[in-house]
């Protein structure tokens, strides 16, 4: 099983911050996530290197005594440059389909996309929004950039089986707002 963790509530919004830590409510999701985790069998944690994934990951390091590997393939979504509201573009490009994404996306996703296939059994991602979208998207067939809303610290699981995977349970899910 591979699980895939969306970080926790963010100190700062996507258009306020490049790369905020977690609010004081993120921090308690970590910590409860990881006692969700703990009762999986996870040999390995992978997380992008940004501060709210890296911080949500913390808890379940300390409590396994696994280390974090920090994963770059598994970051946030890239902003295109040149942009003078990207917060405007991000809820554009959520609401559109892949077929409209630029090249500097369309990269990011292939990246993404091979480090999925080459994660190991067992492993743990703390990764983001589009990210988990992007893979369960993928894995369903969709074309859609967002197939379903996941939760601060909600958990998605996919069967890993021969090199393959499936979606085997869709994390939790809440209203996200871009802000």
């Amino acid at each position: 099983m591979i699980y895939l963790v969306r970080h926790g509530e963010a100190a700062a919004g996507w258009g306020h911050a490049a790369d905020p830590g977690l609010s004081g409510l993120g921090h308690k999701q970590a910590r409860a996530v990881a006692e969700v985790l703990a009762i999986h069998d996870i040999s390995q944690i992978f997380a992008s290197p940004m501060a709210r994934c890296q911080e949500t990951a913390l808890p379940f390091s300390q409590r396994t005594g696994l280390d974090i590997v920090t994963e770059p393939d598994v970051t946030e979504i890239p902003t295109p440059d040149g942009l003078d509201d990207r917060v405007a573009w991000l809820r554009g490009f959520m609401a559109s389909e892949w077929d409209a994404a630029l090249p500097l996306i369309s990269g990011w996703k292939d990246r993404l996309l091979a480090r999925l296939s080459a994660l190991p059994d067992n492993s743990v991602v703390f990764t983001h929004f589009i990210a988990i979208n992007t893979i369960v998207g993928h894995l369903e067939g969709s074309n859609l950039v967002t197939s379903f809303r996941p939760g601060h610290c909600s958990v998605t699981q996919l069967a890993s089986k021969d090199g393959t995977c499936t979606v085997a349970e869709r994390g939790s899910e809440a209203a996200t707002q871009v802000l």
